[in-house]
C-alpha cells in the first residue's frame, strides 16, 4: 500500500477530511514500483532537478539494464546519450547484455555484426529465401538483411569495417570520412559566400511556400549563424560534457553528409532525364 505517485494529492485529500479517495494499484517489484514512479514524476507535477533525473537514471540502468538507453531516457526525462554515458561509468557494476529492450517493447541486439554474419551465411545457402526468414533466423531486422544482401551482391563483406572496431576508432573514422573533402558531394552552387547562398534560397518561393521547405530554410539559417561562432560555442562547452557533445556533432554532420548524398544522387538523376527530354525534342 505504498504510494508510488500522488503523494501530495493524497495529503490534500486528507487535509479535506476526506476518508476514501480513487487510486490505480501497482502489482510488481520495488524495482519497477521505482521506474513508474520516476516517469510519472517526469511527465507531470514539479519537475526533477536534473541531479534527481541522472540519479533517477543511474539506478534505473542497475535495476533494469535490459532497458535500452532510448527507453531509459524517456523514463528519466533526460537524452539518450547522457544515458550512454551513465551507463558506460557504471559498466563495472551494471551486467553486460548482448541485447537490450526499447521503447515499444522490442528487444534488439547491441551490435548486429554476429546477425549479419548468420544473414549471409543463409543467403548463401538459401539465396531465394525471403527477408523476413533470414530476418526471423537471424536475429536482425528485414533492412539489416536486405543491406548485407546488397553488400553481398556487391563484393563486399557482410560487415562493415566500423561494425568491428571500438568506440574511439568509430569516432575517428566518423569524423575523418565526415571532414574529409569529398568533391562528389559538393552542392553545384555553393560557393565561400554561404550566407548570400542561404539569402538567395530565403527568397525562392518554392521552398517559403511548403512547411518542409520552411523547416529545411530554419536549419540551414541555425547552421549558418553556427558556423559564425564556432569559437564561442566551443569555449562553451565544459570538459565533462565535450565527448557528449562530440558524439552529436558527429550524428548530426552524418545526417547532413548522407542528406547531401541522397540530394545530390536524386539532382543528378533529374538532370539527366532532362538532358534525356531535350535530346528527344531536338
Amino acid at each position: 500500500m505504498r504510494v508510488i505517485d500522488g503523494m501530495h494529492r493524497l495529503l490534500a485529500a486528507r487535509l479535506r477530511g476526506q476518508q476514501t479517495i480513487e487510486v490505480e494499484f501497482f502489482d510488481g517489484t520495488p524495482e519497477d514500483a521505482f521506474l513508474r514512479a520516476v516517469a510519472s514524476n517526469v511527465s507531470h507535477g514539479l519537475p526533477l532537478s536534473l541531479a534527481d533525473r541522472r540519479t533517477a537514471a543511474a539506478r534505473i540502468i542497475s535495476s533494469h539494464p535490459q532497458m535500452s538507453d532510448r527507453a531509459i531516457a524517456r523514463a528519466a526525462g533526460l537524452g539518450a546519450k547522457a544515458v550512454a554515458a551513465i551507463r558506460r561509468r557504471s559498466s563495472g557494476i551494471v551486467p553486460q547484455l548482448s541485447a537490450r529492450v526499447g521503447r515499444d517493447g522490442k528487444v534488439r541486439p547491441l551490435s548486429s555484426v554476429e546477425g549479419r554474419r548468420r544473414a549471409a551465411e543463409l543467403i548463401a545457402e538459401r539465396p531465394q529465401a525471403s527477408l523476413r526468414e533470414v530476418a526471423r533466423y537471424a536475429g536482425i531486422s528485414p533492412a539489416t538483411v536486405s543491406d548485407v544482401r546488397k553488400r553481398l551482391e556487391s563484393g563486399q563483406a557482410p560487415v562493415a569495417e566500423r561494425h568491428e572496431t571500438s568506440d574511439g576508432q568509430a569516432r575517428s573514422e566518423v569524423m575523418a570520412r565526415i571532414i574529409k573533402p569529398r568533391a562528389d558531394r559538393i552542392p553545384r552552387q555553393a560557393s565561400a559566400d554561404t550566407a548570400a547562398v542561404v539569402e538567395k534560397l530565403l527568397r525562392d518561393p518554392s521552398l517559403r511556400h511548403k512547411e518542409e521547405g520552411r523547416h529545411l530554410l530554419r536549419l540551414l539559417q541555425q547552421n549558418e549563424i553556427a558556423t559564425r561562432e564556432w569559437a564561442d560555442l566551443t569555449a562553451a562547452v565544459p570538459s565533462h560534457c565535450g565527448a557528449l557533445v562530440v558524439d552529436l556533432a558527429l550524428h548530426y554532420a552524418e545526417i547532413w553528409a548522407n542528406f547531401a548524398k541522397l540530394l545530390d544522387e536524386r539532382v543528378r538523376i533529374e538532370g539527366r532525364r532532362n538532358d534525356e527530354v531535350t535530346a528527344r525534342d531536338v
